[in-house]
């Protein structure tokens, strides 16, 4: 397979897998847990915080362990089936879940959401294996386009049932996309293979892994000091993830309708700033080109906050969708840029631990800080501190030959 098929049958998963996050983390199940799950209870925020906060909590401990037996025995493709089938099923079984069922509904939100993120650690990784690294900006970036290609399109799909109230059907679709698309990358891409020393578990060769990375930590200053940013300020985006749907229905309120024309616009932009500065950061550097995209979320968290008119709203998600995009895509450019090529997934697993366990705190804060006060305006703020922190550590990042340092 010659390298422009690869990174075409590599987009296809993220082309799939956002069919899950938009529909039901961002907009579509984040907004029936809250209205019918939950009752629409004062509450609900605070348990769809704790939700998502378990499940990233459990995925950033196991993504360094999972990372390193990856890449020791080289089965990253096996990985992320497992994982994709986990959040397959998971999210197809949302369809059971009805008014009063909060419990259901978390357990069945925590295990999605690990298997999806948990995937994205082995997905992540084959970045350095499909192209060179002077393309790693614009391919992350078609990645991810690719992916709010595919979350515009099941919200494209899922609109006739969304009219017609049939949300709990919506779920069991969207898997189906998710599987459907996903197959060509779980099929037809490959990777090196390596067997698995004999008498080793793959428990104890990922442990040991990850213990000697520890240790040896200092070694990889440069790459740790990245990863301090990326903890700080994916924690902002992440929140805005996970909150969106609900900050436009409560605060704004948007009706399902509206809210599927905003995510649509949203999407449009994303799959823009995802291409557009994944060569700007080919041509100026990823580094710099993240900084950018980290002012714009500053300028946008500061106009959400400020902002009572949903029409003005949509400037709002324009700019979100461009940040989101191309701060998403730059990071995994930059990240496997600073990778040690023979401890890529391992590494990939401690972006992921860095990436999972800010997710940790920032939907559970929002989620307290909105229910104790009543309005979803003062938690928003919060946020601006984790992007302002992000830029600051980012400064001492040195992107040239930051592999070897």
């Amino acid at each position: 397979m010659n390298e422009k098929k690869k990174i075409f049958v590599w987009t296809l998963y993220d082309f799939a897998n956002t069919s899950y996050s938009i529909i039901v983390v961002t907009f579509l199940y984040a907004v029936y847990f809250k209205e019918t799950v939950n009752l629409n209870k004062s509450e609900g925020d605070f348990y769809w915080g704790l939700g998502t906060s378990v499940s990233m909590l459990v995925t950033a401990l196991i993504s360094p362990v999972l990372g390193a037996v990856a890449d020791y025995t080289s089965t990253k493709k096996r990985f992320l089936t497992f994982f994709s089938l986990v959040c397959i099923l998971a999210t197809s079984l949302l369809y059971f879940v009805g008014p009063g069922d909060v419990v259901l509904g978390l357990a069945l939100l925590i295990v999605a959401n690990i298997g999806f993120e948990a995937g994205l650690i082995f997905y992540d990784s084959f970045l350095p294996e499909i192209t060179k690294p002077k393309n790693f900006g614009r391919v992350s970036g078609y990645g991810y386009a690719m992916g709010y290609l595919g979350s515009l399109s099941s919200l494209l799909i899922l609109m006739p049932l969304i009219q017609m109230e049939m949300i709990s059907e919506s779920f069991p679709v969207a898997a189906l996309f998710f599987l459907i698309f996903a197959l060509p990358t779980l099929i037809l891409l490959k990777e090196h293979k390596k067997e698995k020393p004999a008498g080793e578990s793959y428990f104890t060769i990922g442990v040991t892994r990850v213990i000697f990375t520890i240790k040896h930590l200092k070694q990889y200053r440069n790459l740790a000091i990245f990863l301090l940013s990326f903890f700080f300020f994916i924690e902002g985006v992440n929140t805005i993830i996970y909150f969106a749907g609900i900050y436009a229905t409560t605060t704004l309120g948007f009706t399902k309708g509206e809210l599927i024309i905003f995510f649509m616009s949203v999407q449009g932009t994303a799959i823009l700033g995802s291409v557009v500065f994944g060569i700007i950061s080919d041509t100026i550097g990823h580094k710099k080109s993240l900084m950018i995209t980290l002012f714009i979320w500053i300028f946008t968290v500061a106009m959400a906050f400020w902002i009572t008119e949903k029409s003005y709203f949509y400037v709002v998600g324009f700019l979100a969708g461009g940040a989101m995009g191309s701060s998403q895509s730059i990071s995994r450019a930059l990240m496997s840029q600073l990778t040690p090529p023979d401890k890529k997934t391992e590494f990939f697993g401690f972006y992921s631990f860095f990436g999972k366990s800010s997710a940790v705190l920032g939907p559970l804060v929002f989620g307290l800080i909105s229910s104790a006060t009543g309005s979803q305006r003062y938690a928003i703020l919060s946020l601006l501190f984790f992007f302002v922190a992000g830029i600051v550590v980012l400064a001492f990042v040195k992107e040239e030959n930051a592999a070897a340092t």
